[in-house]
């Protein structure tokens, strides 16, 4: 498959994931609103509930089994964070839904404030709709993982087997050599299924040392996927050159660890 079949495939991946779902949006600026619930719908959705106050969207969460909770902080009434408190209070069929901020209080201590009043992640305004629809996914794959049975401890992928708990990832029985931030990167990106990790998130989630995002974290995960990509190649001859990268790029900010198939 070419580099840009993946890149579709990458973002087709999320129409069965978001087929059927139903989202409740809390946001106040009409136009994002619109904007927004359009892009949702075009992506699946097929349920997309709009409100502009948090006293109207915490009634219907209390009505709703909503797959997810989209929540501006800055609302007219009852805020998104008052909100999302209340939703997660109480015995409602959307208490445990994953939440989205997104809004333009990007600061560092109210990033915090959003997740620990119950939200499963936080995106300061401006965001693109790329950024949008792949933290949707990652939220819903993580709802549906706490949902499903026990999975196994094991990652399959083609010759490659990706072990969290001794945090090895092996190739055809063989310890590939990775650092401790390299295996990181490797857990996100096959734990999506071949679904598209944004560069934001992967810097969210493995560079976590950092509490900032820095101007130039593109750059450093750029280069830092350069010299995986190369490690991978140099430690697993026994994959053909033509699936080489193993990781590619989908759109413009986003990743995809190559789908080699039924493990071998």
């Amino acid at each position: 498959m070419t580099d840009a079949a993946i890149e579709d495939d990458a973002f087709a991946l999320l129409g069965p994931v978001f087929a059927g779902r139903s989202a409740l949006l809390l946001e106040d600026d009409p136009a994002l609103a619109e904007h927004v619930e359009a892009r949702l719908r075009r992506a699946g959705f097929a349920r997309v509930d709009r409100f502009d106050a948090g006293e109207g969207a915490l009634q219907a969460a209390a009505g709703h089994a909503y797959d997810v909770l989209i929540l501006d902080r800055l609302t007219a009434g009852l805020d998104g964070l008052e909100t999302l408190k209340r939703v997660r209070a109480s015995a409602g069929p959307s208490a445990d839904a994953p939440a989205l901020m997104l809004t333009a209080l990007g600061g560092e201590r109210q990033k915090v404030d959003g997740l620990l009043s119950g939200a499963d992640d936080y995106l300061a305004k401006p965001v693109g709709d790329e950024e949008l629809l792949a933290r949707i996914a990652a939220q819903l794959r993580r709802s549906a993982r706490k949902a499903a049975p026990a999975a196994p401890t094991e990652m399959a992928n083609g010759p490659f087997r990706l072990s969290p708990g001794a945090r090895t990832l092996k190739c055809h029985d063989r310890v590939v050599d990775l650092s401790p931030l390299e295996f990181a990167i490797v857990s996100e990106l096959m734990g999506a299924r071949g679904q598209p990790v944004t560069k934001t998130m992967l810097w969210d989630r493995c560079w976590v040392e950092w509490n900032f995002l820095p101007d130039n974290f593109v750059n450093i995960i750029d280069a830092r996927i350069s010299a995986l990509r190369k490690r991978l190649k140099e430690q697993c001859p026994e994959v053909p050159d033509d699936m080489h990268p193993l990781i590619v790029s989908a759109r413009s900010q986003s990743l995809v660890f190559r789908d080699l198939g039924p493990a071998a």
